[in-house]
């Protein structure tokens, strides 16, 4: 039985109001950004500048006196944040994994110790600095989407929340899917990629597709995986696996207990499966895309403010509202494009981000 109202919570909030919207339910948005089509599909929001407690606590709130609202749906962003998700899981019913899920994964060194005790590879990875710094990652012990990675490097000064891992080659990848705490089903196999915006920020997220070109005995292991732990970590709901594959080898990086960004490239009624889930019911088949789907996020190459108007290429998600400053380094937008055809479609985002880019910055493309 889907809520008739519920609070979504992210530091983006858009791809969680829009599957909330498209199940017929009444959406409050409280995110950092409070895009043009967030709005669009909210009954009200509140944008705030992070989802640190004492900015996100007004806003619930607030909703709770002003909408009743008792559910809340929430996406990226509280792993830097544990406190504010401990007051969301005091406040409402959280659509999702539990703080306890949060935390297990946020003691490093615990969640190696699992991947060791379960037999799941990972790349080398350690709490004190290496000896030597050449092929060595520093990564913050709370961080999402690869805001924070850097490589190691001579001089680096050590901090207590962060810790080291050996640069792994190969393409990054990632597995969604559906779990009710013991069992799961796999939604889909993606692979990703990065951004370099500067020295401190190396390996940002930038961009998903559901090209994986993964044999089908590595998807059988990944499975294998999945099966041991799921169970181990109660995991519920939508999450998903990033990794590494480096030819027959393949590496866990981190799991992540939410909403995936990979999500939106899958067709289905995620609210309903999303809840269900939480219920130990798992659906009993996925369908599958016919075609091929990817999502990049286009970040900003120097300062730049939102024209009004502006025409925004149909495929553009995560649209600024006109006047925005857009800051050097910060996402503008985010694209989806859809082919039948693999290789054309990283030709369609990467023609998508170039027309974008010059209108915007030449505002000479407009309305």
């Amino acid at each position: 039985m889907l809520p008739k109202t519920i609070l979504v919570v992210a530091h983006s909030g858009r791809m969680a109001a829009q599957i909330a919207h498209q199940a017929g339910v009444k959406v409050l948005v409280i995110d950092c950004f409070a895009d043009c089509d967030t709005q669009a599909v909210a009954a009200a929001f509140i944008q705030i500048p992070s989802l640190a407690l004492a900015a996100l606590q007004p806003a619930v709130e607030y909703f709770i006196v002003r909408f009743a609202v008792t559910d809340v749906l929430y996406g990226s962003g509280f792993e830097s944040y544990p406190e504010s998700f401990d007051y969301l899981h005091n406040r409402l019913r959280l659509l999702g994994n539990p703080p306890e899920t949060f935390k297990k994964l946020a003691d490093k060194p615990a969640f190696f110790g699992l991947l060791d005790n379960l037999g799941i590879p990972y790349p080398l990875t350690q709490f004190s600095p290496p000896a030597t710094p050449e092929g060595w990652l520093v990564k913050p012990l709370q961080g999402q989407g690869g805001v924070g990675i850097s490589c190691y490097r001579a001089g680096h000064q050590q901090h207590a929340g962060e810790y080291y891992q050996q640069w792994q080659k190969g393409t990054a990848h990632s597995v969604l899917f559906l779990a009710d705490g013991q069992d799961f089903c796999v939604v889909g196999f993606n692979r990703q990629w990065t951004v370099a915006l500067d020295a401190d920020q190396a390996f940002v997220f930038a961009g998903v597709c559901t090209v994986a070109d993964m044999p089908p005995e590595q998807q059988m292991q990944v499975a294998g995986w999945l099966a041991r732990l799921v169970p181990a970590l109660s995991l519920q709901g939508l999450n998903s696996v990033d990794f590494m594959r480096d030819g027959g080898q393949i590496y866990v990086l981190e799991i992540n207990p939410r909403l995936s960004a990979s999500l939106q490239l899958y067709r289905g009624d995620w609210l309903a499966h999303q809840i269900n889930a939480l219920h130990g019911v798992l659906p009993t088949v996925i369908v599958q895309r016919r075609d091929y789907a990817a999502y990049q996020i286009i970040y900003a190459d120097e300062d730049v403010q939102v024209p009004d108007p502006f025409c925004w290429p149909e495929q553009c998600c995560d649209v600024p509202c006109a006047g925005a400053l857009i800051r050097k380094g910060h996402p503008i937008c985010s694209i989806i494009a859809h082919h039948t055809n693999a290789g054309l479609l990283m030709q369609t985002l990467d023609s998508i981000q170039h027309n974008l880019l010059k209108g915007l910055y030449h505002y000479g493309i407009h309305c």
